[in-house]
């Protein structure tokens, strides 16, 4: 395991060598910072320290929903570690902050000695696609109260934090509703003492009653977020 400390947990998991080979370079994330755009190449891997940024599905009248969620927890571009070239989807910064870059082609000669980088890699991409059937499932089935508690619960999670800067236009592409639902939706959860919002900033006040309102997707992906290794039979260090 790796002697200097780091946030992000899949860093933190890695032998100092490893962390040696990955060349990694400080990096900052303004808000809205552009990680990939579809069809653009993935040059490089993003581990987050701080802050949070959304995977998008972009569709042909420029709608955008949120398919996926980044944080602390793992690394931005895995799939290129897998053969994908160019992304296929959108991801940018929803909270500021700042973390690691790797160029993609000292990851995937890491990546190919089999070792816990690929292990660690390899257990993110399983937390990826439960977080992504979940998000979808939510999207379709549950009401605009029940997704923008399990949202914003989970943005607190990812920051550690309950109160953090995001617009309503981005909860409007994250939640796959309109801006004037959005708000609406914010202001019963106002109304009801569970949340502060003003001039862009969130303030939750009761995470318990959030929780409540929210629906079971969100114990559902912070489970798996927080413990990658949930279903694993263990993985060699």
């Amino acid at each position: 395991m790796s002697t200097v400390k780091f946030k992000n947990s899949l860093l933190e998991n890695l032998d100092i060598e490893i962390i040696k080979r990955l060349r990694l370079r400080s990096i900052t994330f303004e808000l809205g910072h552009e990680i990939e755009f579809p069809a653009n190449p993935i040059d490089n891997l993003f581990f987050l320290e701080e802050g949070m940024a959304s995977m998008t599905t972009t569709f042909q009248d420029g709608s955008q929903v949120e398919v996926g969620m980044f944080g602390y927890e793992g690394v931005i571009g895995v799939s290129a570690l897998m053969g994908t070239k160019r992304s296929l989807n959108r991801v940018y910064t929803q909270i500021a902050g700042h973390g690691y870059s790797c160029p993609i082609e000292v990851a995937r000669r890491e990546f190919s000695l089999g070792g816990s980088f690929q292990s660690h890699a390899l257990r993110y991409v399983q937390t990826q696609l439960v977080q992504t059937a979940q998000s979808t499932g939510c999207n379709a089935k549950h009401d605009a109260e029940q997704r923008l508690a399990r949202w914003l619960l989970l943005c607190a999670d990812r920051v550690h934090s309950v109160t953090y800067k995001l617009s309503q236009d981005f909860l409007s592409h994250m939640l796959g509703s309109s801006r004037p639902t959005v708000s609406i939706t914010a202001g019963i959860l106002k109304e009801k003492g569970l949340i502060e919002y003003s001039r862009g900033t969130i303030h939750i006040l009761d995470v318990a009653g959030l929780e409540k309102i929210s629906c079971e997707c969100y114990h559902i992906i912070k489970d798996h977020l927080d413990n990658c290794a949930q279903f694993d039979s263990g993985i060699t260090r």
